[in-house]
């Protein structure tokens, strides 16, 4: 399978994102390191207690990550999510929609995950 393969497969934009990273390489190394966990994790977790600054600054990571790897649905969710937190603004989604939000970020992550594994594979 190749990187293109894998973004066809789990919905991200491969064109975007060698545009940004500009070499299948890099995009493989960072896409390998994605799936690892870490930013993902720390962004259910922070949803789990219901931490507005851990969310926020969860969230705003992962949309960061996602959005230079061009996964976008990941980027979307995160985009959500962070902005529902970023200091300032107003709450607009009850507490039960954000973690319908969170429990989206879940399925594609496990999907992008999934894809990955068997990419490395």
């Amino acid at each position: 399978m190749t990187v293109k393969e894998l973004y066809d497969n789990i919905g991200g934009d491969y064109d975007k994102a060698i545009r940004i990273l500009r070499m299948d390489r890099l995009l493989d190394k960072h896409i390998r390191r994605f799936a690892q966990g870490g930013v993902v994790d720390a962004l259910l977790a922070a949803g789990e207690t219901m931490d507005a600054q851990k969310i926020f600054e969860t969230a705003h990571a992962v949309k960061g990550v996602c959005g230079n790897l061009a996964l976008t649905g990941l980027y979307e969710a995160a985009c959500v999510l962070s902005e529902e937190f970023r200091p300032g603004n107003p709450r607009k989604l009850s507490d039960a929609e954000v973690k319908e939000k969170l429990q989206e970020v879940a399925r594609l992550y496990a999907i992008t995950t999934e894809g990955i594994r068997s990419y490395e594979g």
